[in-house]
Parts: C-alpha cells; sequence; structure tokens
C-alpha cells in the first residue's frame, strides 16, 4: 500500500493518509480483476467514486488530457457538464469496448429510468496499450470480469502488475497500478484528504529517477533499454478528494498531475497519452433536483496551492509505488520483463560500484 515509509525530499512531502491510498478518500473504493493465461496478461480496474447511486448522486468532477494519444471515452460530458455519473473503469486500448458494454448494462440494470424517461449515460473508461506484453489482439477482457471487479470494490486493493496495470510497463521496467494520498490541513477545523491512483505504462529507463538519483543510466545499461526512438506510451490518473472543489477548480487540480509524473523522469512524448480524471466527493449532484437553485459551499482559490501540492507528491509517489510494487514477468514471446526492485538487485551484484547507489534508492523507497 504505497510506500512504506517518508522519501527525503518533496517527493513525498505531506501527511499520507493511513492506508496511503486513492481509497483515504471516504467513500471511495476499488475493485480489480487480473487475467493471466498463456500470452494474456491484462485486467480492468474499476474506481468507485462513492458507494450510492452514481447516476442519481454525480460527482463534480474534470478531465484533463496532457497528451491525447489514446482511445478514452467519457471525457467530452466531464468537460462539458463537469460531473462523473459511472465508475471510472481502466483496461487496456482492445478492452474500452467491452468494458463500455458492461459499465453501461449495469446502470441500465441499476436506473429503468436510463434511455426511457430520463437521459442516457456516460461511461467512462481509460486505456492504456499493454500490447508489449500481452497479446492484445486476443481482445480477453470479458463483461463478466469488469462485472466482477465492479461487484468487489473495496477500500483495500493491491498495487503493481495485477488489475489493468497486469501488461504495463513503465520506464522499461514492469509498471501497473499504483496509489497514494496526502492529508491537507487547511486550518484547526478543516482538513481534507487528496488521493491519486495511476496506471504507469511510459518513459524511457535512461531518464528514470529517484529523489535526484539517476538510477535510470545504469540499469538501461544493464538490461539494455532504451532501444526505440520514440515514446508512445501512456499513464492514466485519477485524483479523488473530499474537499470541496468546483469542476473547474478539479481541472486545475489535474493538471498539477503533470508535475508528479515529471518528476521521475516523464518528459510527454509525441505519441504518448496521458489522461488525468479528478472528482470530489463532497456536492454531489442530485439528476433529478427540482430546485432550481442550489446553495454550495466552494473551498477559495487562494488557499489551493495546498491542494495542488498535495497532488503533486501524492501522484509522484503513485508511480513509484507502481514500480516498486510490480513483480517480474514473463512476456507474450517468453521474454523476462523486469521489475524494480530485481532490476536494482541484479544491478548491485553485477556491478558492485553501483552498491551505494542502489542501497541509497532503495532506502528512499522503502525497500529491503
Amino acid at each position: 500500500m504505497g510506500l512504506e515509509q517518508p522519501l527525503v525530499n518533496d517527493l513525498s512531502q505531506g501527511i499520507k493518509g493511513s492506508l496511503n491510498l486513492i481509497t483515504d478518500v471516504p467513500g471511495v473504493r476499488v475493485g480489480q480483476i487480473t487475467i493471466d493465461n498463456g500470452d494474456v496478461h491484462t485486467g480492468v480496474t474499476a474506481i468507485r467514486p462513492h458507494p450510492g447511486n452514481l447516476f442519481r448522486k454525480k460527482v463534480p468532477a474534470a478531465a484533463y488530457v496532457i497528451n491525447g494519444f489514446g482511445k478514452s471515452v467519457g471525457l467530452v460530458q466531464i468537460d462539458e457538464l463537469g460531473t462523473i455519473e459511472t465508475p471510472i473503469l481502466l483496461t487496456n486500448t482492445f478492452g474500452v469496448g467491452t468494458a463500455i458494454n458492461a459499465l453501461t448494462k449495469q446502470l441500465l440494470a441499476e436506473n429503468k429510468e436510463i434511455g426511457d424517461t430520463t437521459s442516457t449515460v456516460n461511461p467512462v473508461v481509460a486505456e492504456c496499450n499493454d500490447g508489449d506484453v500481452s497479446n492484445i489482439r486476443k481482445m480477453a477482457l470479458t463483461e463478466s470480469d469488469v462485472s466482477r471487479a465492479l461487484s468487489i470494490t473495496d477500500g483495500q486493493f493491491a498495487e503493481g502488475a495485477v488489475g489493468a496495470g497486469r501488461g504495463m510497463m513503465c520506464y522499461d521496467l514492469k509498471g501497473g497500478i499504483g496509489s497514494s494520498s496526502r492529508i491537507v490541513k487547511v486550518d484547526q477545523d478543516h482538513q481534507y484528504t487528496v488521493g491519486a491512483l495511476v496506471m504507469t505504462n511510459y518513459g524511457f529507463l535512461d531518464d528514470f529517477i529517484v529523489n535526484g538519483i539517476p538510477i535510470g543510466k545504469p540499469l538501461a545499461k544493464l538490461i539494455a533499454a532504451n532501444k526505440q526512438k520514440e515514446e508512445k506510451g501512456s499513464i492514466i490518473t485519477v485524483l479523488a478528494t473530499d474537499a470541496p472543489l468546483n469542476s473547474r477548480q478539479l481541472k486545475r487540480l489535474a493538471k498539477r498531475a503533470t508535475v508528479g509524473i515529471n518528476r521521475t523522469g516523464g518528459f510527454i512524448g509525441n505519441g504518448s497519452g496521458e489522461i488525468v480524471f479528478a472528482f470530489s466527493t463532497t456536492n454531489l449532484i442530485n439528476h433529478f433536483a427540482k430546485r432550481q437553485f442550489e446553495t454550495i459551499t466552494r473551498f477559495n482559490d487562494n488557499q489551493i496551492d495546498l491542494f495542488f501540492r498535495a497532488a503533486a507528491a501524492s501522484v509522484d509517489e503513485a508511480v513509484l509505488s507502481s514500480l516498486v510494487h510490480a513483480e517480474s514477468v514473463i512476456d507474450r514471446k517468453g521474454r523476462l520483463r523486469l521489475s524494480l526492485t530485481d532490476a536494482l538487485q541484479q544491478l548491485k551484484v553485477s556491478q558492485p560500484q553501483y552498491t551505494e547507489m542502489v542501497d541509497n534508492v532503495k532506502s528512499q523507497l522503502g525497500v529491503k
């Protein structure tokens, strides 16, 4: 769950939540199904913003496209109306259609009025391409997998090469699902939580740094990484908070995910897809509201830097957590894809001159 000990600099500034997961935000739950079958290594990750009926009680939300090479669904309506009305699903590129169908069917079953006496529904699905590790052409994800992930959402969930992150690579190492959270103390009477969940599938190992330590360069030489010339990876980020932020402010929060992504060496390439979703669990929007006017509490922009810092720190740590918790896997072509911890151990054994650097990185990450 997150990283087990604080890092030294502002990489991990602030107070972590009790689980150090996005689910430290009250009401947020995550469920995952991992598919490992021969040359298929994929899955689905579901994020529920609150335990109630999301269509009837929508969350204020925003979506931000850092670089738009991707196949995500639902962004246009989020941008227009400033709400999310379904769970958020993460999966691989060719699983998006299946995820849409499963999510739509579940919402139809829960809300008999959808498409009949009221509007249709806006499913939210985001993807990364896990085809380097998994045989994506088999389109292995089923609607049943999606339904199961939605049915097992909980406050506790695994990180690393699990769920939608099973086949993802990050900085040429095994990536996947990572999460973290920060407590924002506004004053003696007001305390909020910002949580992040990422699906990491981007970056060149030669660029990878941990708390200012350029550990990626010797690692890249060790495993002969960085043969590709173009960045074609992706990262999906989901930010959650219980602070009373409106859609405009949530979009500003989402933009700060870029800071966290870049701290470990990401540079947002031409062919990469970086999509951010941000939502608040406060000031829910009633789909069937009959009042013409609503009065809500909104946080003042003059103090919003507290949340910007929390978002940057939680995304930064979530990226590292996806790497720390992932294990090495055998990909669809029988190749070993090393995890960060296994790569660090190999570097230490094969090139002892890097022992001090490796031990320092492990200390920063809380890895034994």
